[in-house]
């Protein structure tokens, strides 16, 4: 037991010394330009106000409403413009990982600098993530589209399975269960209309980009085909090459977008994705190099 801790510290020290190394940080933003080059070369031609139109409230969804979620369900004591600042930082970092790992692992390590302890600090993001699917959800279900039963069996069992599990810990081991920072009903709902105001912003970009590539597709059938998709993005890949990319191109083609445009239209959505990376989230993270930001120590937990 003693040594699988150890081992476990051993990795998370050595990771943790890799995402917070400056040269990870500048590599992360050389890789993410190298992609939006690669990834123009395969974007048709394209009508540019469609694309900005969609990009804008995603941005405003992606680093403001997602940012404000996370600060809703933290324990942490940190400010808006904090948790704002350091989500648009992890952005770089979980873009160019399989399953978005390093904005988590980035989200982690800055609660852990404002004092907060690492297992509450896991819990806290894992809380997060957790919110975010259940808004996913909420948001194809309020479209009244009727998801395959697959994905509906999946998303209802991995729910259910967080939630007997919340309820075990709590019953049999409430010390443990104090340590994590379970959200109150309120606190909770605000958390998922925070995220089905997001995943709106999503499918808004998806239309965008299909407008921009000269097709069109039907908003609700492009909930269903976008929900589908998630389940693909429990494989691994990087953002712009992942199997969530795959099959959201698949479902495009489904619903009748043509071979050419749903190409077109996903290449051109994960070259979007970097542009307000780049400039909010690679810009948080220049002014740190800069020593732009101080922030002392607050153990809270």
């Amino acid at each position: 037991m003693h040594l699988g801790r150890g081992h476990s510290a051993q990795i998370w020290r050595i990771a943790h010394a890799i995402l917070t190394h400056r040269a990870t940080h500048i590599t992360a933003l050389l890789i993410a330009v190298s992609l939006s080059v690669w990834n123009v070369d395969r974007v048709p031609h394209t009508a540019v106000l469609p694309a900005i139109l969609g990009l804008l409230p995603f941005a405003i969804g992606k680093y403001v409403l997602c940012p404000l979620r996370w600060h809703a369900l933290s324990t942490s004591g940190r400010s808006r413009r904090w948790h704002l600042r350091a989500y648009a930082e992890s952005e770089i970092l979980g873009l160019i990982s399989p399953w978005h790992a390093g904005a988590d692992l980035w989200r982690i390590h800055r609660l852990e600098r404002v004092g907060v302890r690492r297992t509450a600090a896991v819990s806290e993001v894992a809380l997060d993530r957790f919110v975010g699917a259940v808004g996913l959800i909420l948001a194809v279900a309020i479209c009244g589209v009727a998801m395959p039963p697959v994905v509906l069996a999946v998303a209802v069992g991995a729910a259910t399975v967080v939630l007997l599990a919340a309820l075990v810990v709590n019953r049999r081991r409430p010390g443990l269960a104090g340590r994590w920072p379970w959200p109150s009903p309120k606190v909770f709902a605000v958390g998922v209309l925070l995220s089905i105001g997001y995943q709106t912003t999503i499918l808004g970009l998806l239309i965008g980009a299909i407008t921009a590539v000269g097709d069109s597709v039907s908003p609700v059938q492009l909930v269903a085909v976008f929900g589908a998709s998630q389940l693909a993005g429990v494989l691994p890949g990087v953002h712009g090459a992942s199997p969530r990319e795959g099959a959201l191109v698949a479902g495009l083609a489904s619903i009748g977008v043509s071979w050419t445009a749903a190409f077109g239209a996903v290449a051109l959505t994960a070259l979007l994705y970097w542009i307000p990376a780049l400039l909010i989230g690679g810009g948080c993270l220049f002014l740190r190099w800069r020593g732009w930001f101080s922030e002392p120590s607050l153990r809270t937990s």
